[in-house]
């Protein structure tokens, strides 16, 4: 958890797949399969559509929130052909079957959800509204915050120099 506040949080509406699954072990796939630019009026876990084992979901809202040290980062996701959003479903145990974790447009934020090996992880793309906005923050952020290496001080070698021998009061140091 950050302890530093975003600068901007945008609502968007995440769309999830459930597809009958061909295995023993479970009866279905869950995946993130799209972002929408905004919240719709839907209330979470609306059915969109099904076609034979396959249903879209609209799972309820979250926020990206835009941190200016992270700007490099969403200008690197921005110049790629397809820009991506990385969304996270975490296993609720009951009905709805998933949670939202989490969504990012921060490339290493998206990679550090797959760490915990519990979220169902996924990219989809970037819808345009929040690429226009995305593109907004970086232009007026970016480079405001570069890693500096500082410069050490320099040893004194006086100082590690031997001392003379300890008195028994142990008052002198």
């Amino acid at each position: 958890m950050r302890s530093v506040e975003p600068l901007q949080r945008i609502p968007v509406g995440v769309v999830v797949e459930r597809r009958k699954a061909k295995s023993r072990w479970a009866d279905f796939l869950w995946c993130p399969v799209a972002v929408l630019g905004g919240i719709p009026a839907a209330p979470p876990w609306t059915q969109l559509a099904a076609d034979g084992d396959a249903a879209t979901f609209y799972a309820g809202a979250a926020e990206i929130e835009l941190y200016r040290s992270e700007s490099d980062n969403y200008r690197g996701n921005l110049a790629t052909e397809a820009p991506l959003v990385w969304v996270a479903l975490q296993a609720t145990g009951g009905e709805p079957p998933y949670a939202i974790a989490g969504v990012t447009v921060d490339p290493a934020e998206g990679e550090s959800f797959t760490e915990a090996g519990e979220l169902i992880v996924a990219s989809v793309a970037m819808p345009d509204t929040l690429r226009e906005t995305l593109a907004a923050f970086v232009a007026e952020h970016a480079g405001g915050h570069r890693f500096e290496k500082r410069q050490r001080d320099r040893a004194d070698p006086e100082a590690l120099a031997r001392r003379g021998p300890r008195t028994q009061s142990g008052d002198e140091r």
